[in-house]
């Protein structure tokens, strides 16, 4: 019946963790005779994807590693952005054609 018990309490707990989220930050230093070598800077969330996305992070979704419809869900922003680069590359192109042509 402890076992029970217990189990209920963790259940408890990581639902508050990801209810409201939880941030671990740490950082690592390594010296030698007082020259820093290296730094790391390490910062960690735990939440819910709800109360991840309610707080502005939500980089899963556009990131094409994790989705395949990273662009689809920006309302085409990402194609919008290439096809308009494209159109910038293609009339640089034709401006230098025309320079090399003079």
């Amino acid at each position: 019946m402890v076992h029970a018990t217990e189990t209920s309490n963790l259940a408890d707990l990581l639902e508050r963790v990801l209810d409201k989220g939880i941030v671990i930050a740490g950082d690592i230093k390594v010296k030698l005779v007082d020259v820093e070598l290296l730094t790391i800077q390490i910062r960690l969330l735990v939440a819910s994807v709800d109360k991840a996305r309610e707080m502005g992070i939500d980089w899963w979704l556009r990131n094409p590693d994790f989705t395949s419809r990273a662009e689809r869900l920006e309302g085409g922003e990402a194609a919008d952005d290439l096809a308009e680069l494209r159109r910038r590359v293609a009339e640089l192109e034709q401006r230098a054609a025309v320079a090399v042509a003079k």
